[in-house]
Protein backbone atom coordinates (compact mmCIF):
# COMPACT_ATOMS: atom_id res chain seq x y z
CA UNK A 1 0.00 0.00 0.00
CA UNK A 2 2.74 2.21 0.85
CA UNK A 3 4.68 1.65 -2.10
CA UNK A 4 1.66 2.32 -5.13
CA UNK A 5 1.56 5.38 -2.36
CA UNK A 6 4.96 6.10 -3.04
CA UNK A 7 4.55 5.46 -6.57
CA UNK A 8 1.72 8.09 -6.87
CA UNK A 9 3.45 10.45 -5.28
CA UNK A 10 6.61 10.50 -7.63
CA UNK A 11 4.08 11.03 -10.21
CA UNK A 12 2.43 13.94 -8.98
CA UNK A 13 5.52 15.49 -8.40
CA UNK A 14 6.47 14.65 -11.95
CA UNK A 15 3.12 16.76 -13.33
CA UNK A 16 3.41 19.40 -9.70
CA UNK A 17 5.07 22.33 -11.87
CA UNK A 18 2.56 22.20 -14.63
CA UNK A 19 -0.70 21.40 -12.51
CA UNK A 20 -3.80 23.98 -13.22
CA UNK A 21 -6.25 22.05 -11.61
CA UNK A 22 -3.97 23.06 -8.13
CA UNK A 23 -4.54 26.69 -8.78
CA UNK A 24 -8.09 26.24 -9.44
CA UNK A 25 -8.40 24.56 -6.22
CA UNK A 26 -6.60 27.02 -4.50
CA UNK A 27 -8.87 29.78 -6.02
CA UNK A 28 -12.13 28.08 -5.65
CA UNK A 29 -11.91 27.35 -2.10
CA UNK A 30 -10.34 30.97 -1.50
CA UNK A 31 -13.71 32.18 -2.96
CA UNK A 32 -16.00 30.45 -0.25
CA UNK A 33 -13.66 29.67 2.90
CA UNK A 34 -10.69 32.02 2.72
CA UNK A 35 -10.48 35.36 5.22
CA UNK A 36 -12.32 38.17 2.94
CA UNK A 37 -12.72 41.10 6.68
CA UNK A 38 -8.81 41.47 7.42
CA UNK A 39 -8.23 44.99 7.89
CA UNK A 40 -6.04 45.22 4.74
CA UNK A 41 -7.95 43.17 2.37
CA UNK A 42 -10.47 44.62 -0.32
CA UNK A 43 -8.45 47.63 -1.03
CA UNK A 44 -5.95 48.19 -3.99
CA UNK A 45 -4.60 50.77 -1.45
CA UNK A 46 -0.67 49.86 -1.97
CA UNK A 47 0.55 51.64 1.61
CA UNK A 48 -1.93 49.58 3.62
CA UNK A 49 -1.08 46.80 1.64
CA UNK A 50 2.34 47.08 2.44
CA UNK A 51 2.22 47.95 5.56
CA UNK A 52 0.39 44.85 6.65
CA UNK A 53 2.77 42.98 4.68
CA UNK A 54 6.05 44.03 6.58
CA UNK A 55 3.92 43.57 9.62
CA UNK A 56 2.61 40.57 9.09
CA UNK A 57 6.23 39.25 8.60
CA UNK A 58 7.20 36.68 11.99
CA UNK A 59 4.46 38.25 13.42
CA UNK A 60 0.92 36.53 13.70
CA UNK A 61 -2.47 37.95 12.26
CA UNK A 62 -4.31 38.38 15.91
CA UNK A 63 -1.16 40.40 17.41
CA UNK A 64 -0.87 42.97 13.87
CA UNK A 65 -4.38 43.77 13.69
CA UNK A 66 -4.35 46.17 16.93
CA UNK A 67 -1.00 47.80 15.56
CA UNK A 68 -1.72 48.13 12.17
CA UNK A 69 -4.83 50.16 13.30
CA UNK A 70 -3.20 52.39 15.35
CA UNK A 71 -0.11 52.86 12.86
CA UNK A 72 -2.99 53.86 9.87
CA UNK A 73 -4.51 55.98 12.46
CA UNK A 74 -1.32 58.17 13.24
CA UNK A 75 0.29 57.67 9.80
CA UNK A 76 -2.47 57.15 7.01
CA UNK A 77 -0.21 57.38 3.83
CA UNK A 78 3.29 57.17 2.68
CA UNK A 79 3.55 61.09 2.76
CA UNK A 80 2.87 61.17 6.79
CA UNK A 81 5.11 57.97 7.59
CA UNK A 82 8.18 59.78 5.35
CA UNK A 83 7.65 63.07 7.42
CA UNK A 84 7.37 61.93 10.71
CA UNK A 85 10.28 61.33 13.02
CA UNK A 86 12.24 57.71 13.22
CA UNK A 87 12.02 58.09 16.84
CA UNK A 88 8.11 58.28 16.82
CA UNK A 89 8.03 55.40 13.84
CA UNK A 90 9.71 53.53 16.51
CA UNK A 91 7.47 54.10 19.52
CA UNK A 92 4.35 53.35 17.41
CA UNK A 93 6.17 49.74 16.55
CA UNK A 94 6.85 48.96 20.35
CA UNK A 95 6.02 45.86 21.18
CA UNK A 96 5.79 44.08 17.52
CA UNK A 97 9.53 43.06 17.81
CA UNK A 98 12.00 42.54 14.73
CA UNK A 99 12.60 46.33 14.97
CA UNK A 100 14.94 46.38 11.59
CA UNK A 101 11.18 46.07 9.86
CA UNK A 102 10.17 49.85 11.64
CA UNK A 103 13.40 51.34 10.31
CA UNK A 104 13.16 49.84 6.75
CA UNK A 105 9.52 50.84 6.46
CA UNK A 106 10.26 54.73 7.43
CA UNK A 107 13.48 54.51 5.08
CA UNK A 108 11.18 52.46 2.36
CA UNK A 109 8.29 55.70 2.59
CA UNK A 110 11.13 58.06 2.27
CA UNK A 111 12.06 56.83 -1.11
CA UNK A 112 8.65 56.52 -1.97
CA UNK A 113 7.86 59.87 -1.63
CA UNK A 114 10.79 60.97 -3.28
CA UNK A 115 11.78 58.60 -6.38
CA UNK A 116 7.55 57.70 -6.93
CA UNK A 117 6.01 60.84 -6.06
CA UNK A 118 4.31 58.92 -3.34
CA UNK A 119 2.93 56.08 -4.97
CA UNK A 120 4.62 52.89 -4.96
CA UNK A 121 5.74 51.42 -8.48
CA UNK A 122 3.92 48.39 -9.91
CA UNK A 123 6.95 46.44 -11.03
CA UNK A 124 7.86 43.60 -8.46
CA UNK A 125 11.58 43.99 -9.29
CA UNK A 126 11.25 48.13 -8.52
CA UNK A 127 9.44 47.24 -5.49
CA UNK A 128 12.63 44.48 -4.59
CA UNK A 129 14.95 47.62 -4.75
CA UNK A 130 13.31 49.39 -1.34
CA UNK A 131 14.33 48.68 2.06
CA UNK A 132 12.46 45.69 3.56
CA UNK A 133 10.79 44.58 0.47
CA UNK A 134 11.56 41.39 -0.37
CA UNK A 135 10.91 38.83 -3.64
CA UNK A 136 7.61 37.96 -2.39
CA UNK A 137 6.48 40.37 -0.29
CA UNK A 138 6.98 42.22 -3.32
CA UNK A 139 4.91 39.90 -5.27
CA UNK A 140 2.26 40.30 -2.44
CA UNK A 141 2.07 43.89 -2.89
CA UNK A 142 1.95 44.25 -6.73
CA UNK A 143 -0.68 41.39 -6.55
CA UNK A 144 -3.32 43.00 -4.22
CA UNK A 145 -2.55 46.38 -5.36
CA UNK A 146 -2.29 46.16 -9.10
CA UNK A 147 -3.57 42.74 -10.60
CA UNK A 148 0.10 41.54 -11.03
CA UNK A 149 0.65 38.02 -11.89
CA UNK A 150 3.79 37.04 -9.78
CA UNK A 151 4.32 34.57 -7.50
CA UNK A 152 4.94 34.57 -3.83
CA UNK A 153 6.36 32.27 -1.25
CA UNK A 154 6.38 33.11 2.66
CA UNK A 155 6.71 30.61 5.09
CA UNK A 156 3.20 29.53 5.00
CA UNK A 157 3.27 28.46 1.14
CA UNK A 158 6.94 27.28 1.57
CA UNK A 159 4.81 24.65 4.14
CA UNK A 160 1.79 24.04 1.79
CA UNK A 161 4.52 23.58 -0.82
CA UNK A 162 6.49 21.05 0.91
CA UNK A 163 3.63 19.13 2.12
CA UNK A 164 1.83 19.19 -1.06
CA UNK A 165 4.17 17.68 -3.47
CA UNK A 166 6.57 15.85 -1.15
CA UNK A 167 9.17 18.18 -0.75
CA UNK A 168 11.96 16.02 1.58
CA UNK A 169 14.68 18.91 2.31
CA UNK A 170 14.79 21.84 4.50
CA UNK A 171 13.22 24.77 2.35
CA UNK A 172 15.71 27.36 3.39
CA UNK A 173 18.54 25.91 2.19
CA UNK A 174 19.34 27.87 -0.96
CA UNK A 175 18.63 25.10 -4.01
CA UNK A 176 15.64 23.82 -2.19
CA UNK A 177 13.95 27.34 -2.23
CA UNK A 178 15.55 27.81 -5.56
CA UNK A 179 13.15 24.50 -6.97
CA UNK A 180 10.40 26.08 -4.78
CA UNK A 181 10.31 29.17 -6.71
CA UNK A 182 10.69 27.39 -9.91
CA UNK A 183 7.79 26.02 -9.00
CA UNK A 184 5.70 28.94 -7.40
CA UNK A 185 6.00 30.75 -10.73
CA UNK A 186 4.79 27.57 -13.53
CA UNK A 187 2.07 27.18 -11.11
CA UNK A 188 0.08 30.60 -11.46
CA UNK A 189 -3.21 31.09 -12.60
CA UNK A 190 -3.70 32.89 -15.60
CA UNK A 191 -6.42 34.83 -14.02
CA UNK A 192 -7.71 35.80 -10.73
CA UNK A 193 -4.51 36.14 -8.90
CA UNK A 194 -5.71 38.07 -6.19
CA UNK A 195 -7.85 35.12 -4.86
CA UNK A 196 -4.90 32.23 -5.96
CA UNK A 197 -2.05 34.52 -3.94
CA UNK A 198 -4.42 35.11 -0.64
CA UNK A 199 -5.60 31.91 -0.98
CA UNK A 200 -2.66 30.28 -0.83
CA UNK A 201 -1.69 32.38 2.31
CA UNK A 202 -4.95 31.47 4.12
CA UNK A 203 -4.50 27.73 3.16
CA UNK A 204 -0.91 28.23 5.23
CA UNK A 205 -2.54 30.10 7.94
CA UNK A 206 -5.77 28.42 8.67
CA UNK A 207 -5.72 24.86 7.50
CA UNK A 208 -1.59 23.63 6.67
CA UNK A 209 -0.59 24.96 9.59
CA UNK A 210 2.66 23.93 11.70
CA UNK A 211 0.98 21.57 14.16
CA UNK A 212 -2.67 20.20 14.29
CA UNK A 213 -3.10 20.86 10.36
CA UNK A 214 -6.80 20.49 9.47
CA UNK A 215 -6.40 18.15 6.18
CA UNK A 216 -9.63 16.79 6.36
CA UNK A 217 -10.58 20.01 5.28
CA UNK A 218 -8.23 20.89 2.83
CA UNK A 219 -9.18 21.66 -0.89
CA UNK A 220 -5.58 20.29 -1.89
CA UNK A 221 -5.54 16.51 0.35
CA UNK A 222 -6.33 14.34 -2.90
CA UNK A 223 -2.89 15.54 -4.18
CA UNK A 224 -1.19 16.08 -0.42
CA UNK A 225 1.99 13.70 -1.18
CA UNK A 226 2.96 14.15 2.79
CA UNK A 227 -0.37 13.41 3.99
CA UNK A 228 -0.95 10.22 1.28
CA UNK A 229 2.38 8.77 2.66
CA UNK A 230 1.87 9.81 6.22
CA UNK A 231 4.68 12.53 6.77
CA UNK A 232 2.32 15.84 7.83
CA UNK A 233 4.02 16.32 10.81
CA UNK A 234 7.65 15.59 9.29
CA UNK A 235 7.47 17.90 6.27
CA UNK A 236 8.35 20.51 5.90
CA UNK A 237 12.28 19.20 7.03
CA UNK A 238 12.86 21.41 10.07
CA UNK A 239 15.89 23.51 9.95
CA UNK A 240 18.98 21.41 11.67
CA UNK A 241 19.34 22.32 15.07
CA UNK A 242 22.25 24.25 16.63
CA UNK A 243 22.89 25.31 20.22
CA UNK A 244 21.24 28.25 21.64
CA UNK A 245 23.95 31.38 22.09
CA UNK A 246 23.33 33.01 25.23
CA UNK A 247 24.05 36.40 26.86
CA UNK A 248 24.34 37.69 30.19
CA UNK A 249 23.93 41.46 31.40
CA UNK A 250 22.76 44.07 33.98
CA UNK A 251 20.84 46.63 33.34
CA UNK A 252 20.47 49.40 35.81
CA UNK A 253 17.14 51.25 36.19
CA UNK A 254 18.40 54.59 37.58
CA UNK A 255 15.73 57.33 38.75
CA UNK A 256 15.62 60.76 40.06
CA UNK A 257 12.77 62.62 41.60
CA UNK A 258 10.61 61.06 38.98
CA UNK A 259 12.30 60.58 36.02
CA UNK A 260 14.37 57.28 34.85
CA UNK A 261 17.04 57.20 32.83
CA UNK A 262 17.06 55.59 29.13
CA UNK A 263 19.51 55.04 26.44
CA UNK A 264 19.10 55.10 22.89
CA UNK A 265 20.14 52.27 21.18
CA UNK A 266 22.71 52.19 17.83
CA UNK A 267 20.44 52.02 14.57
CA UNK A 268 21.30 48.41 13.68
CA UNK A 269 21.75 45.24 15.85
CA UNK A 270 18.89 43.93 18.63
CA UNK A 271 16.10 46.56 19.84
CA UNK A 272 18.01 49.25 17.20
CA UNK A 273 16.68 53.01 17.40
CA UNK A 274 15.04 52.24 20.49
CA UNK A 275 15.45 53.83 24.14
CA UNK A 276 16.31 51.28 26.24
CA UNK A 277 18.00 50.63 30.04
CA UNK A 278 22.06 51.60 30.27
CA UNK A 279 23.79 48.12 30.27
CA UNK A 280 26.79 46.20 32.07
CA UNK A 281 28.58 43.38 30.96
CA UNK A 282 28.88 41.96 34.62
CA UNK A 283 26.39 40.32 35.59
CA UNK A 284 27.02 40.09 39.29
CA UNK A 285 28.53 43.85 39.88
CA UNK A 286 29.67 44.99 43.27
CA UNK A 287 28.25 48.27 45.13
CA UNK A 288 31.66 49.67 43.46
CA UNK A 289 31.06 48.73 40.08
CA UNK A 290 27.56 50.05 39.83
CA UNK A 291 28.40 53.63 41.43
CA UNK A 292 31.35 53.34 38.48
CA UNK A 293 28.79 53.07 36.11
CA UNK A 294 26.56 55.78 37.13
CA UNK A 295 29.40 58.52 38.29
CA UNK A 296 28.66 60.37 35.11
CA UNK A 297 25.41 61.12 35.77
CA UNK A 298 25.22 61.16 39.72
CA UNK A 299 25.66 59.69 42.93
CA UNK A 300 24.90 56.76 43.78
CA UNK A 301 22.37 56.58 47.18
CA UNK A 302 21.20 53.30 46.63
CA UNK A 303 21.14 50.34 44.60
CA UNK A 304 18.54 47.15 44.86
CA UNK A 305 18.72 43.98 42.74
CA UNK A 306 15.60 43.16 40.98
CA UNK A 307 13.97 39.90 39.79
CA UNK A 308 15.79 38.28 36.77
CA UNK A 309 14.06 37.90 33.54
CA UNK A 310 14.71 36.30 30.11
CA UNK A 311 14.26 37.41 26.57
CA UNK A 312 14.12 35.11 23.32
CA UNK A 313 15.62 36.39 20.08
CA UNK A 314 16.26 34.79 16.44
CA UNK A 315 19.53 34.15 16.82
CA UNK A 316 20.27 33.60 20.48
CA UNK A 317 18.98 34.39 24.39
CA UNK A 318 19.12 37.01 26.48
CA UNK A 319 19.43 36.67 30.26
CA UNK A 320 19.01 40.31 32.39
CA UNK A 321 19.42 40.89 35.78
CA UNK A 322 18.09 44.44 36.61
CA UNK A 323 19.38 46.59 39.24
CA UNK A 324 17.72 49.63 40.65
CA UNK A 325 19.51 52.86 41.41
CA UNK A 326 18.70 55.70 42.79
CA UNK A 327 20.80 58.86 42.65
CA UNK A 328 21.84 61.34 46.04
CA UNK A 329 22.82 64.39 43.59
CA UNK A 330 22.40 64.35 39.27
CA UNK A 331 25.09 65.69 37.21
CA UNK A 332 23.98 67.52 33.98
CA UNK A 333 25.02 65.53 31.26
CA UNK A 334 26.88 66.50 27.41
CA UNK A 335 24.36 67.75 25.01
CA UNK A 336 25.77 65.03 22.90
CA UNK A 337 24.77 62.50 24.87
CA UNK A 338 22.89 59.15 23.99
CA UNK A 339 21.11 59.36 27.50
CA UNK A 340 18.08 60.69 28.43
CA UNK A 341 16.16 61.58 31.34
CA UNK A 342 12.55 60.20 30.46
CA UNK A 343 9.60 61.08 32.91
CA UNK A 344 7.94 57.68 34.10
CA UNK A 345 4.61 59.06 34.00
CA UNK A 346 5.14 58.61 29.76
CA UNK A 347 6.98 55.21 29.95
CA UNK A 348 3.62 53.76 28.30
CA UNK A 349 4.43 55.59 24.93
CA UNK A 350 8.28 55.79 24.88
CA UNK A 351 10.01 53.31 22.37
CA UNK A 352 11.06 50.90 24.39
CA UNK A 353 11.42 46.98 23.67
CA UNK A 354 8.82 45.26 25.39
CA UNK A 355 10.41 43.47 27.73
CA UNK A 356 12.01 46.68 29.33
CA UNK A 357 8.75 48.23 29.03
CA UNK A 358 6.79 45.77 31.20
CA UNK A 359 9.51 45.85 33.73
CA UNK A 360 9.25 49.67 34.02
CA UNK A 361 5.54 49.68 34.31
CA UNK A 362 5.52 46.74 36.74
CA UNK A 363 8.09 48.63 38.77
CA UNK A 364 7.18 52.33 39.33
CA UNK A 365 3.47 50.13 39.58
CA UNK A 366 3.82 47.82 42.03
CA UNK A 367 7.86 47.83 43.19
CA UNK A 368 8.10 45.46 46.10
CA UNK A 369 6.99 42.56 43.69
CA UNK A 370 9.90 43.11 41.54
CA UNK A 371 12.40 43.05 44.63
CA UNK A 372 14.38 40.45 45.89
Amino acid sequence: MKRIANEAAAGAAQRADSDPGFSGEVIRWQKQHGRHTLPWQNTRDAYRIWLSEIMLQQTQVAAVIPYYQRFLARFPDVASLAAASIEEVMAHWSGLGYYSRARNLHRCAQRVVAEYDGVFPKDPELLTDLPGIGRSTAAAIAAFAYGARTAILDGNVKRVFCRVFGIDAYPGAKPVEDRLWQRAVALLPQNDIEAYTQGLMDLGATLCTRSKPACPSCPLAQRCIALATERVHQLPVRKPKKPVPEKHVAMLVVTDRDEVLLQQRPGSGIWGGLLSLPEMDHTSPEEADLAHAVAPFGEMAMHERLLPFSHGFTHFKLHVTPYQIRLAKRLQMAAQSSHVWYPVARLADAPLPAPVKKLLLALFAEPDLLSQ
